[in-house]
């Protein structure tokens, strides 16, 4: 069932089973602001046991540095503003995988992790990439990092 999420009232709706899930949900609000605030987009998660689809495509997409999360997804986002596709994933462990897809400009295609305060980098990523930090009221502190996708997808 898809879940409209609440940047004003923080909830862990759907993220219940994560031992970071306070900091976990205020990541996933700090993402909805952000839609609603630049494209005035609600942003909408569904369980990750009914968006196969969603999670085959952002698994294709880090293939492209040979990544596979151990982790459990628990919920997905998928959708497009403007001429950008994105697919987000939330995982138990308390990371976020974004995927931005530009469709009319190959330059500019990213994906995106984000950690939980309170969780370690996990194994996929450790010594892989470096993480940068910032502060949100909802999220506490986010350490973040990504990569340019070269493929098409």
């Amino acid at each position: 069932m898809a879940y409209t999420v609440d940047f004003k009232t923080v909830s862990t709706v759907g993220l219940e089973s994560s031992p970071v899930a306070e900091a976990l949900a205020g990541l996933r609000a700090n993402e909805a602001r952000y839609f609603m605030n630049k494209y005035k987009h609600e942003f909408t998660v569904v369980p990750a046991s009914e968006s196969q689809e969603t999670l085959d495509y952002v698994n294709r997409v880090l293939q492209e540095r040979d990544i596979a999360f151990a982790a459990k997804p628990l919920e997905t986002s998928r959708f497009q503003v403007e001429t950008i596709k994105f697919a987000y994933v939330f995982y138990e462990d308390g990371l976020s995988i974004n995927v931005m897809y530009t469709v009319d400009d190959a330059k500019k295609r990213a994906v995106g992790f984000k950690l939980s305060e309170g969780m370690d980098v996990p194994k996929e990523l450790e010594g892989k990439f470096k993480f940068a930090t910032q502060k949100s009221k909802l999220a506490g502190i986010i350490r973040g990092s990504y990569f340019v996708v070269k493929g098409e997808y």
